[in-house]
């Protein structure tokens, strides 16, 4: 497995070719802490080992052995030990696609999917959630596959609903919308929030409430969280960590390691390896 910075840490970030939307992480952190960030699939967690402790919109969830972690898309969230000796767990990444294509055809939920609940305990989803890795790591296709099913039925039958329609947006949200855009346009060369405000006709102070209302973290920490996430895609077409890093906008490639490290939970050159990325004619290194 690929190693952390740290000794008694290990982490294996991962896909299985067989099933092409879903990631892999299985982790041991003892001092690594997450900051704010969001993913643009759902987060299936299962803590093996130790405590873990969430932070999320609605507060802190303490996730132990048995309890099953649920994150919605899009939703930020922080993690870090909850206990001096950190925590271990197995964490499954379907994307929004797998999951609402078994909503489609197992249950009655149509529609945007939504895991009420962030937390819940049920020993039996924590094992399936293991399983699903352990036949990943075996190559036994069938059962990755049938497991994950299952788990996401079981997930969704019990804490499952639909995204209410939203109402129409006040103009402060529709600032922030438009801030978003303009940060994704303007990755490697983003504006000042001064600057930003004047082009959107409101004031430093009010877009950066709006945006943090509208993101959960303010512009800079949002900005961050997107070009890890482009420097991910980058990453698994072939590119290389330095060139992804400055693609997105960071300084170096040692700065592209370390948020990188701190969101994804892998340095970039393991996340490439463990993906069997191939660039210029041979594994990346």
């Amino acid at each position: 497995m690929a190693g952390t910075d740290r000794a008694t840490e290990w982490a294996r970030h991962w896909t299985y070719a067989e099933l092409p939307d879903l990631d892999l992480l299985r982790a041991r952190y003892v001092r690594h802490t997450f900051p704010r960030h969001s993913h643009e699939g759902y987060v299936l967690g299962a803590v093996t080992g130790g405590v873990e402790d969430v932070g999320l919109p609605g507060g802190t969830v303490h996730a132990i052995p048995g309890t099953v972690v649920m994150i919605n898309p899009e939703v930020p969230h922080t993690a870090r030990p909850g206990q001096p000796g950190g925590w271990t767990y197995d964490t499954l990444y379907p994307s929004a696609q797998v999951v609402d294509d078994i909503a489609a055809e197992v249950t009655s939920l149509r529609g945007t999917v939504w895991f009420g609940e962030s937390r819940t305990t049920d020993p039996y989803a924590a094992r399936l959630i293991t399983q699903v890795h352990r036949a990943a790591e075996e190559g036994n296709a069938l059962a990755a596959d049938s497991l994950l099913r299952v788990l996401v039925v079981r997930l969704l039958d019990r804490h499952g609903g639909v995204l209410p329609r939203t109402t129409p947006r006040a103009g402060s949200a529709r600032d922030a919308e438009r801030a978003r855009l303009a940060l994704e346009g303007r990755m490697a060369a983003p504006p000042t929030l001064e600057a930003l405000a004047a082009e959107l006709g409101t004031s430093p102070f009010a877009l950066l409430r709006a945006f943090k209302k509208e993101y959960g973290m303010p512009p800079h920490a949002w900005l961050t969280d997107a070009r890890v996430r482009r420097a991910r895609r980058l990453l698994d077409a072939g590119t290389a960590p330095a060139e992804a890093a400055a693609v997105v906008g960071f300084t170096d490639q040692p700065h592209l390691n370390r948020h990188f490290t701190r969101i994804v939970g892998v340095p970039p050159g393991a996340y490439q390896r463990e993906r069997g990325v191939y660039r210029r004619g041979r594994p990346a290194s």
